[in-house]
């Protein structure tokens, strides 16, 4: 089977402002990052702040652009020519639910929004889209005339997750998104994304310091360190059998907790 998604030997160097005419200083170097994730698959991305994740993240949703190496959509290569095609098969849940819902302007609008600018609908089937994304993510079709505050944490995750599903997309890409969430709604909302992940195939890039939901929900696991892949394999791998000495803290760490939490 072709990978739904094949990143090889992808690369990103940030810089300071040119420090003269001839150089530059070089203040974090990403990769090489080589991955593949599969239809219906899941892969979680797992490190300490600062290893790279975020970025990793922006670069297969095209919010930076990588200094060298390749991102394949089913064996196809994304560049410019095809930017709009990613845009509408690689979709991303951003961290922070709030602040990246416009607060002055309805759900609907919000929803509407990416179909107007990448589809050819008309009115009424836009309005029938959104109704029925709503209804996929568990809220009610009054909710497109909400605002932001006026729903509650778990509703809003249930927005950006309807706006990331909006374009039909093949991967979603999630940065966090339950770190705001209270335990009970963020078992709702990991049971909603696996329910819709069989239901759809999605392919889906799961980013998260918890590694409770990390075991839970993904078949692979890559492990970052200062921009690096430090270790990667099945998720049953990782954490029975962690190779690598930072791994291996991840995952004691990890154990720690739910001991603590079972006393």
């Amino acid at each position: 089977m072709t990978d739904l998604i094949h990143v090889e030997n992808l690369k990103f160097v940030n810089h300071k402002d040119k420090l003269n005419f001839f150089s530059t200083k070089k203040t974090f170097e990403l990769g090489p990052i080589n991955i593949d994730l599969k239809a219906g698959e899941t892969l979680a991305v797992i490190g300490a702040n600062g290893s790279g994740k975020s970025l990793l993240a922006k670069l297969l949703v095209g919010l930076e652009k990588p200094e060298s190496g390749q991102i394949f959509l089913h064996g196809e290569a994304l560049n410019k020519s095809n930017q709009r095609q990613r845009g509408l098969s690689i979709r991303m849940i951003f961290q922070n639910s709030n602040e990246s819902l416009n607060p002055g302007i309805t759900l609907g609008s919000i929803l509407d929004e990416p179909l107007r600018l990448n589809t050819d609908l008309n009115m009424m089937q836009r309005a029938a889209k959104i109704e029925q994304t709503l209804a996929q993510v568990g809220l009610m079709p009054e909710h497109q005339f909400f605002y932001r505050h006026m729903l509650s944490d778990g509703q809003r995750q249930r927005v950006a997750l309807a706006r990331a599903l909006i374009l039909n997309p093949q991967v979603l890409v999630a940065d966090e998104p339950f770190a705001a969430l209270d335990p009970s709604v963020r078992s709702q909302i990991v049971n909603l994304l696996m329910n819709l992940q069989r239901e759809l195939g999605l392919g889906f890039i799961f980013i998260s310091h918890n590694l409770g939901i990390v075991r839970h929900i993904s078949d692979k696991v890559i492990v970052m360190r200062h921009g690096k892949i430090i270790e990667s394999g099945r998720t049953d791998v990782i954490f029975n059998w962690p190779k690598e000495e930072y791994t291996q803290k991840l995952v004691h760490a990890h154990q720690a907790l739910i001991n603590r939490q079972n006393t």
